[in-house]
């Protein structure tokens, strides 16, 4: 059996999920670095690959039935949080409605880019410092429980702020080129 689950954990998909996951989140976590036009730039593009590489994502079953150490802290949720939202500035605020021509209707409501931004990023940056443990066992299970959380709760969000972030970026929208977020 150890032979089979070194060949899944591994494995292509996997390992390209894995490097993904890891660039999204030091992008995520140095935000402040580049510009609020570049970090749109950059973020339409990585969130459908991200989304891509997790579907691609083998189902697994868990071999330890207690759940996954947790690493990201409440403050450092926040920190992600207070870094995209400054860098969002007044584009951190959308409608969650399925219908484009809702957007605008008084019974929908608000969402954070931000939020959802560093949600995402919980999820995923607690797989990959599990999945770097390198035990074949807690590989394993960080692959499943982050297929699961896709599957259950950040694909989803993922989905919701790809849409706001494609109006944003190639609607008509004056992004700030020139400087640099300086939060940190």
């Amino acid at each position: 059996m150890g032979e089979n689950i070194e060949n899944i954990v591994y494995s292509k998909n996997i390992l390209e999920f894995v490097t993904v996951a890891n660039e999204y989140c030091t992008f995520v976590e140095k935000g402040y670095e580049v510009s609020q036009k570049d970090f749109f730039d950059k973020i339409q593009k990585l969130l459908p690959l991200l989304y891509l590489k997790a579907a691609l994502l083998p189902e697994l079953k868990a071999i330890n039935t207690e759940g996954s150490e947790k690493f990201v802290s409440l403050e450092e949720w926040e920190l992600i949080n207070n870094i995209t939202t400054t860098i969002f500035g007044d584009f951190n605020s959308f409608k969650e409605v399925y219908d484009p021509l809702m957007q605008e209707h008084e019974n929908s409501t608000s969402e954070s880019i931000a939020e959802n931004i560093a949600d995402i990023y919980q999820d995923l940056k607690d797989f990959v410092n599990l999945y770097n443990v390198g035990s074949l066992e807690m590989m394993n299970d960080a692959i499943y429980e982050c297929k699961l959380n896709f599957k259950k709760y950040w694909g989803q969000r993922l989905v919701n702020i790809l849409r706001p972030i494609h109006s944003i970026y190639y609607g008509n929208k004056k992004l700030n080129e020139n400087t640099k977020t300086n939060s940190k």
